[in-house]
């Protein structure tokens, strides 16, 4: 077992009082929460840029393809989304308890996150079409995309609405498998 307050002991020692007082300064964290919004919101769109680059010049029917499921069916690709997230999150934390299973919950999980960002870039990439002239190349709705992914992210309610989109991309995706 592991003993917790000796470990807590240990780091006060190493680190001195969390409190600090006259002569020990203790522990100086800084939080800047504006600071951690913005690089969340260009991570968003760096991602978002990058996947979509990536999803448009590897396979670019397919990247068509599912924008077109988005545009015909959005609400049951959402819904198709939410299920299969829900149904994956289970699933992962039974794995989890078996020690046989962590490996492949290891493998679910990160093959979930690929599945998500690819159906998120894919939705956002939609979602640019429908907003700007798409007939001269990619690179605008690319931007676009990117742009609405991190705008999303900047706002604090947006983060909500990235990730029904994020859903419905997932959504379209694993349609054809399920």
């Amino acid at each position: 077992m592991i003993d917790v307050a000796g470990v807590l002991g240990w780091a006060v020692l190493q680190f001195g009082a969390v409190g600090g007082g006259p002569g020990n300064p203790g522990l100086n964290v800084n939080v800047d929460p504006a600071a951690g919004v913005a690089s969340s919101a260009g991570g968003a769109f760096v991602l978002t840029l990058v996947v979509g680059a990536i999803m448009v010049a590897i396979a670019p029917e397919y990247t068509e393809s599912k924008m077109g499921t988005l545009r015909d069916e959005p609400v049951g690709s959402v819904v198709y989304g939410v299920l299969s997230l829900v149904l994956a999150v289970i699933l992962f934390v039974a794995l989890l308890f078996s020690l046989i299973g962590i490996p492949v919950a290891i493998v679910l999980f990160l093959a979930l996150l690929l599945v998500w960002g690819v159906g998120s870039a894919i939705a956002f990439l939609t979602i640019a079409t429908r907003l700007i002239d798409a007939d001269d190349g990619w690179l605008k709705p690319l931007l676009v995309a990117g742009a609405l992914n991190g705008g999303l992210t900047l706002t604090g309610i947006g983060g909500v609405v990235a990730f029904r989109i994020g859903a419905a991309g997932f959504g379209a995706i694993l349609r054809d498998y399920l």
